[in-house]
Order: C-alpha cells, then sequence, then structure tokens
C-alpha cells in the first residue's frame, strides 16, 4: 500500500541550521529528510524581514518549497523599520511567496505592545488582500484581539489560523468567518483535549496539518527539536482526533494546502 503523501503547511526552515549546528540541522537536508517520509511540499513561515528573506531564498532554491513574509506579534515593534523592506520582498517574489504572515497577537507573552501588534496585523491583512495571498494568522491568547481586526479588516479569501490552539468554540468562530484550521503537534499532547475536541468539529475541507517546526515537536519525539518529516506524526495524530482515516486527512489536507497556497510542485518521487 502506498504511505500517505502530506503537505507541511507551516515550518520554520529558514531557522534550521542558521547557527551552523551541523549537517543534520541543514534546510536542505530537512526538505530531503521530509520528501523521503511522503512529504510533497513545505511553506517556510517568515517572522521578520531576516527570516523572510531566508524562506524566499530557500523556496527559490527547492521547487517543493513555497515561502512567507510576515512579521510575528513578537516583532511586531519593528514594522516601521522593516515594513518597506518586506513589503518590497514580497511583492517581487510573488511566483514563490504564497502567503503573508505570520501576522497577529500573542498575548501570552506580548514582546511587542498590544497596539503595535494591532498595527503590524492590520498591514500584513491589508497586505494579503492586495497581493491575493493567503494570509497566516498567528493568536495566542488573543481570540477577542485577533477576531475584531477579522470583523473590521475583511477576511482575505484563504485564512489560515496556523496552530490552532483553541477549543470548539474558537473553531466555530473562525470557521464561520471562513478560516482554516492548521493544526500542530500540540493536538498529539496529552493536556490538548480542547485542541482534539476542535480538530473534531473541523470539517475535512477545512483542515491543513503543520509541523511549526523547530517548535512543538509531536508524540513520540517530544523534548527534540521538531523536522517537518515529523508532519506525518502530526498527521496520524489530527485523524485520530478527527475520527477518520489517516488517508483520508492526508488527502484533504493536500488539497486543502493547494487551495489555500496555490499550486504546490510535486516531486517526481511523488507522482501517480
Amino acid at each position: 500500500m502506498t504511505p500517505p503523501v502530506w503537505v507541511d503547511s507551516h515550518c520554520h526552515l529558514g531557522w534550521v541550521g542558521a547557527d551552523g549546528d551541523g549537517t543534520d540541522q541543514d534546510p536542505a537536508t530537512q526538505v530531503a529528510e521530509a520528501l523521503a517520509v511522503g512529504v510533497e511540499a513545505l511553506i517556510s513561515v517568515g517572522t521578520d524581514l531576516e527570516s523572510s528573506r531566508r524562506a524566499v531564498e530557500l523556496a527559490e532554491r527547492h521547487p517543493e518549497v513555497r515561502a512567507t513574509v510576515g512579521l510575528h506579534p513578537h516583532e511586531a515593534s519593528k514594522l516601521g523599520e522593516q515594513w518597506g523592506e518586506l513589503d518590497a520582498l514580497a511583492r517581487e517574489h510573488l511566483d514563490v511567496v504564497a502567503g503573508i504572515g505570520e501576522g497577529g497577537f500573542d498575548l501570552y507573552y506580548e514582546h511587542s505592545a498590544r497596539d503595535e501588534q494591532e498595527v503590524a496585523f492590520r498591514a500584513q491583512v491589508g497586505l494579503a488582500h492586495e497581493l491575493d495571498r493567503a494570509l497566516v494568522i498567528h493568536s495566542r491568547d488573543a481570540w477577542d484581539d485577533t477576531f475584531a481586526v477579522l470583523r473590521d479588516a475583511a477576511l482575505p479569501r484563504r485564512t489560515v489560523f496556523h496552530c490552532f490552539t483553541g477549543g470548539p468554540d474558537e473553531a466555530r468562530r473562525a470557521l464561520d468567518l471562513g478560516a482554516y484550521l492548521s493544526f500542530s503537534g500540540i493536538v498529539s499532547f496529552k493536556n490538548a483535549d480542547d485542541v482534539r475536541a476542535a480538530a473534531a468539529i473541523t470539517p475535512l475541507d477545512r483542515v491543513l496539518v503543520e509541523t511549526d517546526a523547530p517548535y512543538l515537536a509531536p508524540v513520540p519525539h517530544r523534548g527534540k527539536p521538531n523536522r517537518p518529516a515529523w508532519v506525518v506524526d502530526v498527521g496520524t495524530a489530527l485523524a485520530a482526533a478527527m475520527g477518520r482515516p489517516v488517508e483520508e486527512v492526508a488527502a484533504a489536507t493536500r488539497r486543502n494546502a493547494a487551495t489555500v497556497f496555490g499550486p504546490l510542485a510535486v516531486p517526481e518521487s511523488h507522482r501517480r
């Protein structure tokens, strides 16, 4: 039986190996490792100007990779100094830039002030609309703030709540707006019953799967730096939470990733 094929809809390849800590952490090695276990495409996500540039560079070198350009809420205070170059980066590389973000709110840490996070988020919502690219949202302990901006600014037609950490109530609010929910390794954690309950009510045509590598390694890899290849384990846990066959969830998340991020290159070894 042919194993399922996956798309890692959110990882940070630009951060892997950035400190020169060995070839096993090299982005090209990790892409190859992911392809070998049935991952056909990866979305490498930018969180500031430097990481967005790295994501674009990786996407230009690897046909299986697409990039996003964005400013994480932790970095929102850098909007004034970085936004012009981020905007230009996205416009100049539309062939590999599949999304804008991750932007939004993080009120758990609040490394940037709440008002700075809102201004940066609104800028990214606007750019996603203008360039007709997916909007990738980060929302942590900030549901009301996030939904308030989306009510005012209008949801881009392809919007993803990345690393969804809410329960069924938050899932319904996001789904009612027309958004997609992307589930990370958290769905495999022992204490994540609310996230699994949210996955259980998410329709097959609105669900995505991600690693958020190098963060949030799924069971059975807890405590290790996450890797895109482990999206297979995240997908297996997601399928269990949804009460659906793994093959069905893999096929659905793969279709949805192509809908959200546009046509994705399929490695020759996965063509069939």
